[in-house]
């Protein structure tokens, strides 16, 4: 259900229930929907009143348990919307084994293919998916979730996923394989942009935050399953390469299973209302909700926020997100930690740790286990981020992780100095499993998290496209580029250049992106309404304070973040194009949140 907290219902515009019971009939009228009159315009009037239900006699008491149990235990849902997630958790583990399993078979086909010597040229075929999911991959989404829903999207997606693993296990020149890695990107860059997306259009708010992380969680979890495969072929016979075809060719198995899973789950019931289709619209929402008073109130809020969309003229989305002050600093902020996602340095150690570990002297085989060590880690350590991102907020998680990361680097960049091939496998093997464990919970799963709410809803699909076309391009520069910037800064000045970045990135989230945690979506109208200075000068302000507090010692009062959102700037930040969707207040919860 999407809104069932009483303070978070103080946000919404109430409406004369002679208008709303209008709106329903005209739903009703409109979309053949005579046969749930009843129940819809009861979740019209429910909706209309914030969700607030305790009072009403047109409740029932079976109804009123299941929406208490909204709120006193959230993570009890339909077993159809968990399938959902589940099916977004699979597409996300199709994503991190694709981008690892190369990790282990660049070993043997570089050299197969006679190319090991040209950095320039291993970056390309390397780093070619991520070329693609930028230029073109995030962008096919929006295209294909127009045409086809985002089942079919993340369906041809995955179908994409199939033909490029097969066709790189066949590849018969470096050429060919450049090929069949650029179709892959044209896959990742789809389902990352489509999944988030999915899973948050059909999901209740109440856990809205922790399914939507499921794609960065389940990415790490694919991650460790493609070091698990380059350790499991490793050792296969390499006339003609077998081994790294095996690697590369036994990631069309993921996508089929997401292939099989997608084809049972609902479409999303907003693309259903998009489209005009509220009957199936509501019949989607009904397998996803556990009454049909829950989806009749969803319905209700969908078709209102749909129809106040269609009051604003879009002639250029994406113009829109630079052109709007409010839009621009939801774009800087998700650009920040996109941006910062990979020069923190993770996805170097993703592509190459391999090579790394090679660098300091060990064989092919040890390179591959100790790689494995970091895919697990990278795992284990991002599931905790499942329940301290509503907790703790995006900001803590990643302003106490990047001096970890910067640390770890300097750590691991320096351990090549040991004299013992011993000793310097197991400080470099120790540095990096650290910097896994300080990345995971934080600059892991802010990014998509970050993107998929800062965008106001009307440029929320172009938003999340931008966002993930950010993150997929510099992974793109750095994986064309670490080859040669391994052999020219030497792994001790790679390390140190990386360490330098989660330094400048602390001090960029620090000043640049706000916090999110415990605002609804409306609400966030009002954190991005702030003046990117005004913003900057109030976190220079409190680390000062901070400072003075817990390092001097000092008697200092901290201002509370609060203190920055007037809502009554909203309006004035708002022009034409931008809808206000709140009221003339922060709700006491987001306010006690976010203090």
């Amino acid at each position: 259900m999407i809104a069932v907290d009483t303070e978070e219902g103080k946000l919404m515009k109430r409406k004369p229930e002679k208008e709303v019971l209008e709106i329903a009939n005209a739903i009703i009228r409109d979309h053949g929907l005579q046969e749930y009159e009843q129940v819809i315009k009861r979740g019209a009037l429910l909706a209309n009143d914030g969700g607030v239900f305790e009072h009403r006699t047109d409740i029932t008491d079976e109804e009123k348990e299941v929406l208490r149990r909204e709120k006193t235990n959230r993570w009890r849902q339909p077993f159809q919307m968990y399938f959902v997630a589940a099916a977004g958790a699979m597409t996300a583990i199709v994503a991190g084994m694709d981008e690892t399993v190369v990790n282990g078979a660049q070993l043997y086909y570089l050299e197969q293919f006679g190319i090991s010597n040209d950095v320039y040229l291993t970056g390309l075929v390397n780093g070619a998916p991520y070329l693609a999911c930028a230029l073109a991959g995030v962008w096919l989404n929006g295209l294909l979730s127009n045409w086809f829903g985002r089942r079919g999207s993340i369906f041809i997606g995955c179908l994409l996923g199939v033909g490029a693993s097969l066709w790189e296990a066949f590849s018969p020149s470096w050429q060919s394989l450049f090929v069949a890695r650029l179709l892959l990107g044209v896959s990742l860059g789809n389902n990352s942009a489509v999944v988030p997306i999915f899973t948050a259009e059909s999901v209740p708010a109440s856990i809205r935050g922790g399914l939507v992380m499921f794609w960065q969680t389940f990415v790490a979890f694919g991650i460790m399953i493609g070091y698990l495969i380059d350790v499991a072929f490793m050792n296969v016979t390499q006339e003609g390469g077998l081994n790294w075809r095996l690697m590369l060719g036994a990631t069309f198995v993921a996508p089929l299973i997401v292939m099989s899973m997608i084809y049972f789950c609902p479409e999303t019931p907003r693309h259903y209302a998009k489209k005009n289709r509220y009957d199936q619209a509501f019949h989607s929402l009904r397998r996803l909700r556990w009454i049909e008073l829950e989806a009749a109130c969803d319905l209700y809020l969908i078709h209102e926020s749909l129809k106040g969309e269609s009051a604003y003229t879009r002639n250029n989305l994406l113009k829109e997100l630079f052109t709007v002050p409010r839009n621009r600093r939801a774009a800087l902020a998700s650009f920040i930690v996109m941006f910062m996602q990979q020069f923190c340095g993770v996805n170097v150690i993703m592509y190459y740790s391999s090579v790394i570990f090679r660098q300091a002297g060990v064989s092919e085989q040890t390179a591959i286990v100790a790689s494995l060590g970091a895919g697990i880690l990278n795992f284990l350590f991002a599931l905790p981020a499942i329940k301290i991102i509503d907790t703790w907020g995006r900001r803590p998680l990643l302003l106490w992780t990047f001096p970890l990361m910067a640390a770890a680097l300097l750590f691991t960049g320096f351990s090549f100095f040991a004299d013992s091939e011993q000793a310097r496998l197991g400080l470099i093997a120790f540095g990096i499993y650290a910097y896994m464990i300080f990345y995971s919970p934080g600059e892991g799963p802010v990014p998509f998290t970050y993107g998929a709410e800062a965008f106001p809803l009307h440029v929320r699909d172009v938003g999340m496209s931008f966002s993930t076309g950010v993150t997929w391009a510099f992974s793109f520069i750095l994986a064309l580029v670490f080859p040669a910037q391994l052999e020219a800064f030497t792994p001790v000045g790679a390390f140190c250049w990386y360490a330098g970045w989660c330094i400048i990135g602390f001090f960029l989230i620090l000043l640049f992106v706000p916090e999110t945690k415990g605002f609804s979506l409306e609400a966030l109208d009002v954190v991005f309404s702030v003046p990117t200075h005004k913003h900057a000068a109030f976190q220079i302000r409190q680390s000062w304070k901070w400072l003075s507090k817990h390092v001097l010692r000092q008697d200092v009062h901290l201002e509370s973040v609060l203190d920055l959102y007037n809502v009554n700037d909203l309006n004035q930040e708002h022009d034409q194009t931008t809808p206000v969707l709140g009221t003339s207040s922060v709700s006491a919860a987001e306010k006690s949140s976010a203090s």
